[in-house]
């Protein structure tokens, strides 16, 4: 294995990491994006604009990367559409079911010690490592 293929993955966690602080130290809030994305609606005015700006900022980093790197690392999925829009409702209604996402439970939850977020991320890690297993080794999907 090259080393030098792991470097955008490790930049991407770190800057996941950053963005995790950042929100906790100036805002006081945990970065879980379900919870975020979810808080926007209904309107509340005194708490949409710094939700608003989080998710702005997270569509905005593959375009800020490209400029200040130069090249975005290639993702590709080999799966249908169908399967791939399937497994992000499942993601919804999975957030909903945990009361957080892997953001939240994963990258904050953990961090902080939590025994529910590290229960919450153990379950919904071995639920998709045995939903990739059924689909690929059992469906063949």
């Amino acid at each position: 294995m090259d080393i030098s293929s792991l470097i955008p993955a490790l930049e991407g966690g770190i800057l996941i990491g950053l963005a995790a602080i950042g929100l906790m130290l100036f805002n006081g809030r945990i970065a879980g994006i379900s919870g975020i994305v979810g808080g926007i609606f209904p309107f509340k005015s005194n708490d949409t604009g710094w939700r608003v700006t989080f998710l702005v900022g997270l569509v905005l980093s593959p375009f800020l990367y490209r400029i200040f790197i130069g090249q975005i690392p290639e993702i590709t999925f080999d799966i249908s559409l169908p399967l791939l829009a399937l497994g992000g409702v499942l993601v919804g209604v999975g957030t909903q079911l945990g009361s957080g996402c892997t953001s939240g439970h994963g990258v904050c939850g953990i961090s902080r010690l939590s025994i529910r977020s590290i229960t919450a991320t153990l379950i919904f890690m071995a639920t998709a490592a045995l939903t990739v297993f059924l689909i690929r080794h059992v469906l063949g999907a």
